[in-house]
């Protein structure tokens, strides 16, 4: 929009040596959980459940703190970048910006992937890898129609909605985290079983499968992992409700002098 066209390839150089870091990062988190056997994979898969749910959950509000200022705040930066002599800058500027989401997403499919993990771990493969394709082609669509028409996004209302799909995505991940810890004794059951639905909705069926990779569905969950998963979202639900109900308040029309 700067009309800097000359610094358009220091711009996509940063941004696919992020994409690069991304996903070589997701392939090591991936491979090193997989090389584990017994209860050290639980543990691991447990530990990468939370950090998982951590970073999602940090990520929201923090989208939804900054999705006023987001788009300002980035044409700042490039400006920035842009009157400086040094094109590296740029680089960075859109390195940094792209590889921190690109961890993030990083640790969700490393999550999601042993969430749905399975004995037929190339078909589990197969699927995670499409649903990657799909959501970043998606992505990668909303993107280009950003930029090469006249298509306004309201960044908050878009945040809000995304920001709900997020918590149930994090709050699965904390259900399935706790229920590792169950099966290396970390975490007492209390109640093995609180209830087993399964022959309603199989966890193993394909649907199944989807309901836990996206929301850490258990037919037969324990009773401390449904205990963590409702605490979860009460907690991270109200605060999000909250903060949201606050910028609304916050907004004061200013006198006229």
């Amino acid at each position: 929009k700067i009309r800097r066209t000359d610094l358009a390839p220091m711009l996509w150089y940063g941004t696919l040596a992020a994409v690069g870091v991304s996903i070589l990062t997701a392939i090591m988190l991936t491979i090193f959980g997989m090389s584990l056997e017994g209860s050290a994979e639980q543990i691991y898969e447990g530990i990468t459940m939370f950090i998982a749910a951590g970073l999602l959950t940090w990520m929201i509000f923090w989208m939804g703190k900054q999705a006023r200022t987001l788009k300002s705040e980035l044409e700042a930066d490039v400006n920035k970048a842009a009157a400086s002599t040094n094109k590296r800058a740029l680089f960075w500027m859109a390195f940094i910006a792209v590889v921190r989401e690109g961890v993030e997403l990083a640790f969700f499919i490393t999550a999601a992937f042993f969430a749905g993990s399975n004995e037929n771990v190339g078909a589990n493969t197969i699927q995670t890898l499409a649903g990657v394709v799909l959501g970043l082609g998606t992505s990668i669509l909303l993107g280009w129609s950003l930029f090469a028409t006249t298509v306004r996004l309201d960044l908050r209302r878009f945040f809000q909605v995304t920001g709900f799909i997020l918590i149930l995505f994090a709050g699965g991940l904390v259900a399935h985290g706790i229920h590792e810890f169950n099966e290396v004794g970390w975490i007492p059951n209390v109640i093995e079983h609180v209830w087993d639905v399964n022959a309603l909705i199989d966890e193993n069926s394909v649907f199944g499968l989807l309901l836990k990779a996206l929301f850490g569905y258990n037919g037969n969950p324990s009773l401390t992992e449904m205990i963590g998963y409702f605490t979860y979202l009460i907690i991270v639900v109200t605060l999000f409700q909250r903060s949201n109900t606050v910028k609304q308040n916050t907004k004061v029309v200013q006198p006229q002098a």
